[in-house]
């Protein structure tokens, strides 16, 4: 009897050559990442018509924002495992499907607490997504070109916040805020039908669970065209193979210098959040406060969004050729800028110019974590890592509005609040120094700390 011929996917990816496929998947992607970055930051735009309609204060409306971010939280443990038990693309429709119902549904909200229950239920649906999202694309590409794809997938989501403010100026004076969630809301349902018609399943997945071996085959050759497989193939991932008494779950994240990495990466996570939710959520009503006009406060944090997208696409090729210290110099140099803007006296243009490149920095080294998130983890148990590292990372998104919320109550000067902003750059910028040092030794070890792609095929 024939021996069965093996196909290892991993090599099929690591060989492949740029080509449609790939092309269409980060496209789709990136349009369902934009309606997540809209309906999640639309609200900022929309807060003084929220304030204004339900009287709230600034407390509470740092709460309302806080509590989103608090389902995006649940939303990243929940949709991670549910990507791993049933698959990456219906994990990424059923919450694609979910924050379309729930945003169309916030714009019906009548009182504070039907804005918290539905803000926190969509919250969770649209945490849900980016990591899958993340993980499939990172899935489909080689291994030097994955912080850049990441970073393209991730740059819908920072555009997508930043359209906020025109349609918001477009819409809620002549139709009220609800139409912005409206509109929002019959879009995004309308890229989840997309998404049901485009969006592949992850060919690793399925090699890793030994299912649909026809599905595999089509997808690869869409990948490779012209790739010969033989009708009777295992499909295999090489680059997942793990020595023997491994740990599994979430004590696999702390295995020998993991131990120092996950936690290190957690509070470098923590701390980008932090900066750039409170950028986010809270920018457009600082400007109001420092005497800039409604409409201008809402331009400049459109335009602000857009530098982040800047910021983003400056570092990925970096990060992909020098790794994390990319991102950590990065994140250095927003620390005298955030100090400057807080301190200085700078004018009505100085300080939104000076406010626009701290934007490309914080922006630049929050898409640069999402790049990062995954790669100290060998292939056995990255989404598992990345999964941790990104829901953790909400503990800074939940404290940072809440923050602000909590100091423009008091009579501390708004101005001040960047300088006290400069902490989160520098921890963050600590922190990755110290990863990057405990990886690169790590790397002189590979038999201690293995996470490069077809390192277990090429010793087998």
């Amino acid at each position: 009897m024939a021996e069965q011929p093996i196909v290892d996917v991993s090599q099929v990816i690591e060989q492949q050559q740029r080509g449609p496929f790939v092309i269409r998947l980060v496209l789709v992607s990136w349009l369902i990442t934009f309606c997540d970055g809209f309906d999640m930051n639309v609200i900022s735009y929309v807060a003084r018509y929220l304030t204004a309609e339900f009287e709230l204060s600034r407390v509470a409306l740092g709460n309302l924002f806080s509590i989103g971010l608090f389902g995006t939280m649940i939303g990243g443990f929940l949709f991670g495992y549910l990507g791993d038990r049933i698959g990456r693309r219906p994990a990424i429709l059923i919450a694609a499907v979910g924050f379309a119902i729930l945003t169309f549904a916030f714009g019906f909200a009548r009182s504070y607490e039907q804005l918290m229950t539905i803000r926190f239920l969509n919250g969770i649906a649209i945490g849900g997504l980016l990591p899958i999202c993340w993980a499939l694309n990172v899935e489909y590409v080689p291994k030097r070109f994955r912080a850049t794809v990441v970073t393209l997938v991730m740059l819908g989501y920072t555009i997508g916040g930043a359209v906020g403010a025109p349609i918001t100026i477009w819409l809620a004076p002549r139709y009220g805020w609800g139409s912005v969630y409206f509109v929002a809301g019959i879009a995004t349902l309308a890229t989840a039908v997309l998404l049901a018609a485009t969006l592949p399943e992850s060919a690793r997945f399925l090699a890793s669970k030994g299912r649909r071996p026809d599905l595999i085959a089509r997808y690869l050759k869409k990948l490779v065209p012209g790739l010969e497989i033989p009708a009777n193939a295992r499909f295999v991932v090489g680059d997942e193979a793990r020595p023997a008494g491994s740990k599994t779950g979430i004590s696999a994240l702390f295995e020998r210098d993991l131990a120092w990495i996950t936690p290190l990466l957690w509070l470098a996570y923590i701390a980008s959040s932090m900066a750039i939710f409170f950028k986010a959520n809270w920018t457009p009503l600082v400007l109001e406060i420092l005497g800039y006009s409604a409409s201008e406060a809402a331009t400049f944090t459109s335009i602000s969004a857009i530098g982040s997208a800047l910021g983003g696409l400056l570092l990925m090729r970096f990060t992909d050729t020098r790794g994390p210290i990319s991102i950590a110099a990065m994140a250095m140099f927003g620390v005298p800028l955030l100090l400057y803007v807080g301190l200085g006296d700078l004018g009505f243009w100085g300080f939104l110019i000076v406010n626009f490149v701290v934007n490309i920095i914080i922006g630049g080294v929050h898409v640069g974590m999402h790049s990062i998130s995954g790669i100290f983890y060998p292939s056995a148990y990255r989404a598992n890592g990345t999964g941790w590292a990104t829901s953790i990372a909400k503990i800074g998104s939940i404290a940072g509005p809440m923050i602000g919320g909590l100091i423009l109550a008091t009579s501390f000067p708004v101005r001040y609040i960047y300088a006290l902003l400069a902490v989160s750059p520098f921890v963050v910028a600590v922190m990755l120094f110290l990863m990057s040092r405990i990886h690169a030794r790590a790397a002189r070890r590979p038999a201690e700390l293995s996470a490069t792609p077809l390192a277990a095929a090429e010793t087998a």
